[in-house]
């Protein structure tokens, strides 16, 4: 990359951007950029950017872990100040800008546009500009301080941009992030382009301007004098360096009972000392201006909501909210017809610039991320960073610690050892197992691999944990968000096909839910289909299949209120036919037993905990066999002898835990304070295998 010049350029046509230096501590240097090459050469291990080759399985993960450095609120206020001096007292037209901490673009990066809420500035993304870069091409539009554009010429304006892009690369989504009045307009712009393919990103988007708080604010604003900012800074002493400035200071650092307070202690710290800097961007003339552009922006997206056809996630904050509430998000969902909404309880009106937010993570959680026309959950989909992982590990630490789980693996010799050192490095690898009570083994199993081998684990899961009917009662999307992070996929043929293609390590279950959602008594009895064609794709690629069985349930709860029960209790058995017609039935060239998957959630007791034990067997080769496993005979006999194999492993481990000593929690408990929390803690005895 070269940098040809770097005067400080402005420009009208509103279908390129400028890039613009973050180095800058005074002003902003803007920069026309251009690339010797379309490659970018970023991390292989996160699978983002060119096209260079790599000798290190994709699937791998490093176990380095840092926290990702962000900049504060108070470097947005800062630099805000920066950019806003930039504009010269020009009003200037709204105009793109891409910051270069973004990076070049890869040549098959999305565009991302981000409209900004009420500070116009475009810099409301800064703490995310970084990982966003990565995989999106980014584009923020600044609004100068005495801009007056009217929002129908700023729809326009946006409108160019998208229609533009749309042209170069017409087989590519592009993203549009909004924050109030950039979500209205998002949706304005959406409403009159329904044919272009639009993701739209709506952080507490606002569509109705009658609420009983935002209407005072305005006619304060019209006869407040111009003076009395200046007049609040003078009294006050808001300003770098000031005694108060320092008192505040001195609160943060000091204070230990106050931590809990911190977050908005420190906000408003950040706000007070840069009060200068708000006054240079919010003059009374500039707010009331933008809160009257807010009002005709969504009575405009209001006006046209029932002509958007965009792909929407809406991020709702859970407290501060006084330009919205619940009943409008609600209003907006069902008027949008592929929208989903996630609440982010712990933030407020800031979304964007508040510590545990990372947009990033949310877009991949919600699978939102796509390259093309439509999401391929293999090719689109980005792995875990080293703090998502952090993050996933801790979020098991409870379960981890109360079921000790024990992993077992084949060598090729056939001896049994504690590890997974049976594991092949390289894929294509399936592994073939059960399901226990509510699939509570997938986490364990997952964590284990990533942690022990560096290999993520692509589990084949239930439809019903990625899309979900407006208005059903199947659990929220949120639920799922650990599944989708760590590489969960819909289970389908073509899925299965993909990541057997791509040499993935992955996860079936033949059982599904009817398997995870036994009845009474049903514990370690497999409920797999008479037959099944993963033997015959698996040939085709190669893979190795690993039999692997799980045991463990029933030394953790016990099942009071099965399937059968509910079915007797008139309620619940219209809950159960409802969120079960709601659903995707996987099994409907099943007859009887085998095909009755109704979604249900069985009432369970816990127990003394007891200890989670895993057996991977010894791999089943496929390499060669293509033309051999293509008949269907000797295909199932394979398939048998994987169901054999499940079944043997599920026994061996129910024979061999009653000889663990350490099978109960208690003597766990002991052991770890006697050898240390980190110790490894043993199990039976695998010699007599």
């Amino acid at each position: 990359m070269a940098i040809i010049t770097t005067t400080t350029v402005r420009f009208t046509d509103g279908t390129s951007p400028t890039f613009f230096s973050s180095a800058s501590t005074k002003a902003y240097n803007l920069h026309f950029l251009y690339s010797n090459s379309t490659q970018r050469l970023t991390n292989p291990k996160f699978g983002i950017g060119g096209k260079l080759k790599v000798t290190v399985n994709p699937y791998s993960y490093t176990e380095e872990v840092r926290p990702e450095e962000r900049k504060s609120l108070t470097d947005f206020l800062t630099e805000a100040g920066d950019f806003v001096n930039s504009d010269g007292g020009d009003g200037g037209p709204p105009r793109w800008f891409s910051p270069l901490e973004c990076g070049a673009r890869a040549p098959e990066s999305p565009l991302l546009l981000y409209l900004p809420g009420i500070d116009g500035t475009g810099l409301g993304l800064i703490r995310q500009h970084k990982r966003l870069g990565e995989i999106f091409d980014i584009w923020c539009l600044h609004f100068p301080v005495k801009d007056r554009t009217p929002a129908r010429d700023i729809g326009k304006l946006i409108e160019k941009t998208v229609r533009s892009e749309h042209y170069r690369f017409p087989n590519r989504p592009i993203y549009i992030v909004g924050e109030s009045i950039g979500a209205s307009l998002a949706l304005d712009v959406a409403a009159s382009n329904p044919d272009i393919d639009l993701v739209l990103i709506l952080a507490n988007p606002v569509t109705r301007f009658t609420n009983l708080m935002l209407q005072p604010v305005l006619a304060l604003l019209e006869i407040l004098p111009d003076g009395v900012p200046g007049l609040i800074t003078e009294n006050f002493g808001f300003y770098q360096a000031s005694p108060l400035t320092e008192m505040f200071e001195t609160m943060l650092n000091e204070n230990d009972a106050a931590q809990m307070g911190r977050g908005l202690l420190g906000d408003f710290f950040a706000t007070s000392s840069n009060l200068p800097t708000l006054i240079r961007i919010f003059p009374k003339d500039t707010l009331l201006w933008k809160l009257q552009l807010l009002k005709s922006a969504s009575a405009s997206a209001n006006s046209q909501m029932d002509t958007v056809n965009a792909q929407t996630l809406i991020l709702l904050s859970g407290r501060d909210q006084w330009l919205m509430n619940k009943e409008d998000i609600e209003r907006l969902r069902g008027a949008l017809p592929r929208c989903e909404v996630r609440e982010l309880e712990n933030n407020g009106q800031f979304l964007f610039l508040e510590d545990g937010v990372d947009l990033v993570s949310i877009i991949k959680r919600a699978y939102y991320y796509r390259r093309g026309k439509s999401l391929d959950y293999i090719s689109d989909y980005i792995l875990p960073t080293p703090f998502e992982f952090k993050e996933y590990e801790e979020s098991q630490r409870l379960l981890t610690a109360v079921t000790s789980p024990v992993f077992l693996s084949t060598l090729k010799n056939g001896a049994v050892v504690r590890s997974l050192a049976g594991i092949p490095s390289e894929g294509p690898v399936l592994y073939v197992g059960n399901h226990m009570l509510l699939g509570m083994e997938l986490h364990a199993i997952a964590l284990h691999f990533l942690k022990e081998r560096n290999i993520l684990l692509r589990g084949l899961a239930h439809p019903l944990m990625f899309t979900k009917k407006t208005g059903s009662k199947l659990p929220d999307m949120q639920l799922y968000d650990l599944f989708r992070i760590i590489g969960a996929v819909p289970v389908s043929g073509m899925n299965f096909y993909k990541l057997l293609r791509s040499k993935a390590h992955v996860a079936l279950y033949p059982g599904g839910v009817r398997e995870a959602l036994h009845r009474k008594g049903e514990e370690y009895k497999l409920f797999w289909p008479e037959h099944s064609e993963f033997v015959r794709i698996a040939s085709k690629f190669g893979a190795k299949i690993i039999p692997f069985g799980v045991v463990g349930e029933d030394d953790l709860c016990e099942m009071v209120l099965d399937y059968d029960d509910q079915m007797k209790i008139p309620f619940l058995k219209n809950l159960i036919e409802e969120i079960t017609q709601d659903s995707v039935n996987l099994r409907n060239d099943e007859e009887g037993e085998l095909g009755k998957q109704d979604l249900h959630l069985p009432g369970i007791v816990p127990k003394i905990p007891g200890r989670f034990y895993a057996y991977f067997g010894k791999p089943i080769d496929t390499e060669g066999r293509e033309k051999e496993l293509n008949n269907k005979e000797k295909a199932h006999e394979v398939y048998l002898q994987v169901k054999s194999e499940v079944e043997r492993c599920m026994n061996y481990l129910k024979i061999k835990r009653e000889t663990d000593p350490y099978r109960n929690i208690l003597p766990r408990s002991l052991y770890y304070l006697t050898h240390g929390f980190s110790s490894q803690i043993p199990t039976f005895d695998l010699r007599n295998h």
